[in-house]
């Protein structure tokens, strides 16, 4: 296959698709692969060592293109610009934000380009290696901890000093997928008293596997593909009770719940911000997708009724080297997928992995296996 890497033109965004060592493989495999000069730079990775991987380096994005390779792989969805370029009948795999693309599926179509979303990777053992929100969730997680004991206006550990104890901190996690478990794991570290809450059955037992406190739901919400539901207007009053009750005495709250297509449950009310100690730092990793917070704010940090809310926004690009090298084996090992007889192009709709993943199967809308 003729693979290229484009560098990414989102704000901020730092990540590249395809790290050298990956490059380095699938160039093992008898994969042709062109990056575009410095797409791994702000991730720590230079051009000479894409070339060292056995890559062809190319000036700019016309450049790539107008060597018309077969997939073209990103971290973000294009911009028009970008997507103009595309050569027809190429195949595009990114984060391409579905629901949200309004604009950019036409321009797609026009080109009849087929596009995998990368956020519609199945959530089945066999796609587990490709899973890019798995592994970037856990990056958040990880940073989302730091952030707010950066914030915060106390130590997370117990000290004792000369000067005293002091008491640690307490950590409050909402959301026990991915990221939250990592927001725990990477909590309890750092020396803070940490709990959890979830709606899913699995997350209990989860949770206390990491030695954090389980809040227990009022009522269970548990969907399909290790995710939440959403919950009925009776459940969410319930839950938002337990919730209420608990975070009175919390210091660190990071939010993390996500429902597949849908706008971010609210878990945390103004009114709950109100009953906690002023100081405290409440961090909405769900910021993005409408959030878990009242009032929150995508990339803004405010102040309400005496807490700081953060609202995230693209924290894995934060820790761009090692989010870019878990983004890269996904990516890699999607494409070695998608690789049939004698490592030739293959998009089989009727795939467990591929079919759920198309947005577009050569500019039309792909035929979905009953």
């Amino acid at each position: 296959m003729r693979i290229g890497v484009l560098r990414e033109t989102v704000p901020g965004e730092r990540r590249v698709a395809l790290v050298p060592d990956a490059i380095t493989k699938l160039v093992a495999a008898g994969h042709q692969i062109t990056v575009q000069h410095g797409a791994g730079e702000a991730a720590g990775f230079l051009d000479a060592a894409y070339e060292r991987a056995g890559a062809t380096l190319v000036k700019d994005a016309a450049a790539l293109c107008a060597g018309n390779p077969e997939i073209i792989v990103k971290v973000r969805k294009p911009s028009s610009a970008e997507a103009a370029l595309l050569p027809k009948g190429s195949v595009l795999v990114a984060l391409l934000t579905p629901g949200a693309n309004e604009d950019l599926l036409p321009l797609l179509k026009e080109r009849g380009l087929t596009a995998l979303a990368l956020e519609l990777v199945p959530r089945i053992s066999r796609a587990q290696s490709m899973d890019v929100l798995s592994s970037q969730s856990g990056v958040a997680g990880y940073k989302a901890v730091l952030l707010g004991a950066s914030a915060l206006d106390k130590f997370l550990p117990m000290l004792t000093t000369a000067a005293g104890s002091i008491a640690p901190a307490k950590a409050f996690i909402l959301g026990a997928g991915v990221a939250g478990l990592q927001a725990i794991a990477t909590a309890r570290r750092l020396g803070a008293v940490v709990s959890a809450f979830d709606v899913r059955s699995a997350a209990g037992e989860q949770v206390r596997s990491l030695g954090a406190q389980f809040v227990e739901p009022a009522a269970k919400a548990e969907g399909t593909g290790g995710y939440a539901r959403a919950q009925t207007d009776d459940e969410a009053a319930q839950n938002a009770a337990i919730i209420a009750d608990h975070i009175k005495g919390q210091d660190l709250v990071v939010t993390t719940a996500l429902i597949p297509g849908r706008k971010a449950p609210i878990l945390v009310t103004d009114a709950m911000l109100a009953s906690m100690r002023p100081g405290s730092v409440v961090l909405d990793l769900a910021a993005e997708s409408g959030g878990n917070v009242e009032g929150s704010v995508a990339g803004e940090s405010l102040v309400r009724n005496g807490v700081q809310l953060i609202g995230v926004a693209n924290i894995a690009a934060s820790v761009p080297l090692h989010a870019s090298q878990m983004f890269s084996t996904n990516v890699r090992t999607l494409l070695t997928h998608l690789s049939g007889e004698g490592g030739a192009l293959t998009i089989n709709a009727a795939d467990e992995i591929t079919g759920p993943m198309l947005l577009l199967h050569n500019g039309a809308a792909p035929v979905k296996a009953s």
